[in-house]
């Protein structure tokens, strides 16, 4: 634990969707002065996410779904191309991308491998992300994928070509920020 931190409160303000606490607490300084401050932290668990790429046919498969925080934050149609991604929930990360992956995209994988971890947003949501990346082929296309029904999800699948994934980058077409580092991932290490 960091000595220079003491919680003082922690307020559940909501615990609908995830749990949103207001933390007060102190905090001493460079000075070694004591200082109270609050801040609000989003909880909605730890996650993992993959990249999925082809080297025979240099393509990438990722998703598009419909997400309303950024509908309400200027994207008009609010769909976002995204890398498969899931919350853990009782899953170990690997096991957790797999089984996402073959709910989200149709495929079942195999040499998953597991890159790094990061915070996305540390300033206000508590969220560990895994990032995975593995090689699939056309025959590990199990089903169609799109999702679990139960969890609300309508997910198109898409195979793009991975240079025309890197233009979609530069053009906007993708804004998801874990998505963004795989690809950037993939182009550093020469994965396809």
């Amino acid at each position: 634990m960091n000595s220079n931190v003491k919680i003082i409160e922690e307020k559940v303000l909501s615990d609908d969707w995830y749990l949103l606490k207001k933390i007060i607490f102190e905090y001493r300084n460079k000075k070694g002065e004591w200082k109270v401050q609050s801040r609000e932290a989003h909880d909605r668990g730890n996650g993992a996410v993959i990249l999925l790429y082809n080297k025979v046919t240099k393509t990438v498969i990722l998703t598009e779904q419909f997400r309303m925080p950024t509908y309400i934050n200027g994207n008009e149609t609010g769909m976002l191309i995204e890398a498969c991604a899931g919350l853990l929930d009782k899953d170990n990360p690997e096991d957790c991308i797999r089984r996402e992956t073959e709910e989200e995209t149709g495929y079942r994988i195999d040499g998953v491998k597991k890159i790094f971890e990061a915070y996305m947003s540390p300033a206000s949501v508590t969220e560990v992300l895994h990032f995975f990346i593995a090689e699939y082929t056309k025959e590990m296309k199990v089903n169609e994928g799109g999702g679990v029904d139960d969890e609300q999800e309508n997910i198109e699948v898409l195979e793009i070509p991975f240079e025309k994934a890197m233009k979609m980058i530069e053009t906007g077409e993708i804004k998801d920020g874990k998505t963004i580092i795989l690809l950037q991932y993939a182009k550093i290490h020469g994965l396809l």
